[in-house]
């Protein structure tokens, strides 16, 4: 299974990339699945794949296509200085949000929609679960605003986050203060392993944490009728 990039119009008027792949056999419902700030590389594409061999229809947004178009990176040097820049300064966190809703809304009519996201595309799978009317249910990856800015509000669907106890970014004391906050709606994992744990072509890939968090993921999305 191999999908296409394609190009979507988004609610600014924005023509942005978007990788699309359509569901291998019978449709589960459709699933928008967040980048890294590295852009929708490779891996985020396998990502992408793997999940349609399931059943799901997959859109996954170029998010830094208005600033960097076509932009993928690596994990070190002056790639990842871009990254970061693009994601923390040049970047508005909110387009991300509204792009993410544009192909949400793009699945909506099809049946039922997930969301699932890794690093800064896990804050924002957490933040439309919060936000969403759409969604059947979400699962987040590692996203560093999920224990700080938007640890207070419950989301909204069904949710679940993945942390690595090892991750310096993402220190324990806020993802157990969220543990603590006991949301009726979503459900904390905690893995012994560090950031990027689910990043093959990462030096942090802990595949044991990787396998549990993909079958959580999945047996959620089947649970909320995917």
């Amino acid at each position: 299974m191999q999908g296409e990039m394609i190009r979507m119009k988004m609610s600014d008027g924005a023509d942005v990339a978007v990788y699309h792949v359509a569901a291998d056999g019978p449709r589960r419902g459709g699933l928008v699945l967040v980048q890294e700030i590295f852009g929708v590389t490779d891996h985020i594409r396998d990502l992408c794949d793997e999940y349609a061999a399931d059943g799901y229809e997959v859109l996954s947004p170029a998010l830094f296509d208005r600033e960097h178009p076509g932009f993928e990176a690596d994990y070190s040097g002056p790639a990842f200085e871009r990254a970061v820049e693009l994601a923390r300064q040049l970047h508005p966190f909110d387009q991300s949000l509204a792009d993410a809703q544009t192909c949400i809304d793009a699945l909506k009519n099809k049946g039922p929609v997930f969301i699932t996201g890794y690093c800064y595309g896990g804050s924002v799978a957490w933040r439309l679960a919060q936000i969403s009317p759409d969604l059947s249910a979400a699962s987040s990856y590692y996203g560093s605003m999920v224990p700080t800015i938007f640890a207070n509000e419950a989301p909204q669907c069904a949710t679940i986050a993945h942390f690595g106890r090892f991750d310096a970014g993402i220190p324990m004391e806020g993802v157990e203060k969220l543990i603590e906050r006991a949301h009726p709606t979503a459900q904390i994992f905690v893995y012994d392993a560090n950031h990027g744990f689910n990043s093959d072509r990462r030096k942090d890939y802990h595949e044991p944490s990787a396998d549990a968090a993909r079958e959580r993921t999945l047996a959620l999305f089947k649970a909320c009728g995917g």
